[in-house]
């Protein structure tokens, strides 16, 4: 199945046959313990640790997921840097200009191609991480060792994390894979499922989640998640689905939450202690910030990177405080640039005082907003949509119509929720707006891109992924 497997067989040099569900459980622990950083305060033995022993003690088992947390930080889907959805999500949207003189961004031309190093890059990374918690898993299931509350956290964890990477696989590939063991020769022969099949998966692992995990947070700094955050998952799971009762419903227990406080400085909103925090990611040293601060923020122009699209900064409503907060101008008297601001630092300080956040409350009240107007329950959504209003500066929603209180839910989710892992581009394709927003702002776009292409390298090594999605 994937490619990443097929690394770990060449450098055990085994073949197919000796590869064996022990050995692969075995490598994908100890590439995960690999991982750990400042997320765990244990200090893991020098020597290799076998599965058997990491899921003997709850130091070690901790570590192991910790691990894998640092590894989503630092590569595949959710890290911050160039490589993450955010990043390539607003350049191949509409949120980013490029800028990086020694390079073309495929994503900023909408010109992917089965070959694409960031196509292949979050493919794998994100299955290696699926992998790894399904090595967790396994390791739990095995283990009589460690106490029942422990073992439930980390198995809710450990499922929630396979369910969030699949949902982003989904909505990035089209149909995939659903993983759910480290058994390599089932792994290595596993064909792409429908998307139906894939939610109605995501929706199970979710629940299953929901019941195991804490309602408290076991970190004081929501870098762990708790069952608020598979539930704001499954929330957006739900409003994706067009099921709009239980969006509704999830995203209502988020909110009622006492954990949460609605946070109206805007300036406070992404610093680490924030109480409209949900989950986020720990930067890897106790003075580093986050890696979106530090590709995002610039001082004179150009950007060295990425740069927020004048057009985009232009359409913020008159007063919108976000624009003021969140967008900084940068110009050198005759060209003028943005960067965005919600986090503000842009390298280490003293000690950290922003992380990376990766679900946060405002979302959750977008959701049921929207999941509200879709049911006519009109002032309810509008009550929803006007404290993210008002937070903002702006007046009262105008909107009257169900369809006009969801046109004016989706404008604001643009501006809420731009740099926040490829949002805009999910509500464009979930709406159907891909092709009449994007053909009109880039020149490359056509209606093959709201897929990405499957990595070359996957189809060959497994025909069972075949066919490859149309356009590539």
């Amino acid at each position: 199945m994937i490619y990443i497997l097929i690394i770990f067989k060449k450098l055990l040099h085994k073949s197919a046959k000796e590869l064996t569900a022990n050995s692969c459980f075995l490598i994908a622990v100890c590439l995960t313990l690999a991982g750990c950083d400042s997320f765990v305060e244990v200090d893991l033995p020098a020597s290799q640790l076998t599965a058997k022993t990491v899921f003997e003690d709850a130091g070690t088992a901790n570590a192991a997921m910790a691990g894998l947390y640092a590894k989503m930080r630092d590569g595949g889907l959710l890290n911050g840097n160039s490589n993450g959805v955010s990043c390539n999500l607003g350049l191949y949207a509409d949120e980013f200009d490029y800028y990086y003189a020694y390079d073309v961004s495929n994503f900023y031309t909408n010109s992917l191609f089965p070959g694409e190093l960031g196509v292949n890059d979050i493919w794998n990374k994100s299955y290696s991480q699926i992998y790894s918690a399904n090595a967790v898993l396994e390791g739990l299931d095995n283990s009589i060792s460690i106490a029942e509350a422990n073992k439930k956290q980390l198995q809710g964890e450990a499922i929630f994390v396979r369910a969030l990477l699949h949902f982003y696989l989904l909505n990035l590939y089209g149909d995939i894979p659903y993983i759910t063991t480290t058994d390599y020769s089932q792994n290595s022969k596993v064909s792409r499922m429908p998307a139906d099949k894939i939610y109605s998966l995501i929706v199970m692992d979710l629940n299953k989640a929901v019941e195991l995990l804490s309602e408290d947070y076991v970190s004081p700094e929501r870098i762990l998640p708790n069952r608020s955050t598979a539930t704001a998952l499954l929330a957006r799971v739900y409003l994706y689905m067009g099921m709009y009762p239980e969006a509704s419903n999830a995203a209502s227990s988020v909110i009622n939450n006492p954990l949460y406080i609605w946070e109206t400085d805007l300036d406070k909103i992404f610093l680490k202690g924030s109480s409209t925090t949900i989950w986020q990611f720990m930067p890897n040293t106790s003075d580093s910030n986050t890696a979106e601060g530090s590709l995002y923020i610039f001082t004179s122009g150009p950007p060295p990177v990425v740069g927020l699209k004048p057009e985009f900064v232009n359409a913020f409503e008159q007063g919108d405080q976000r624009k003021t907060h969140w967008t900084t101008e940068v110009t050198d008297g005759v060209s003028t640039w943005y960067h965005a601001s919600k986090y503000k630092q842009q390298s280490t300080t003293p000690s950290s005082v922003e992380y990376s956040i990766v679900f946060r409350l405002a979302e959750l009240y977008l959701i049921r907003a929207e999941a509200r107007a879709y049911q006519g329950d009109l002032i309810g959504a509008k009550e929803d949509l006007n404290l993210i209003r008002t937070t903002a500066g702006l007046t009262n929603t105008t909107a009257v119509t169900a369809e006009e209180i969801i046109t004016d839910i989706l404008n604001q989710r643009r501006f809420e929720l731009f740099t926040e892992f490829g949002q805009r581009f999910f509500d464009l394709k979930r709406t159907g707006k891909l092709d009449e927003t994007l053909s009109a702002s880039k020149t490359g776009w056509n209606t093959t891109d709201s897929l990405w292409p499957l990595p070359a390298l996957e189809l060959n090594s497994n025909p069972n992924l075949n066919p490859q999605n149309p356009g590539y």
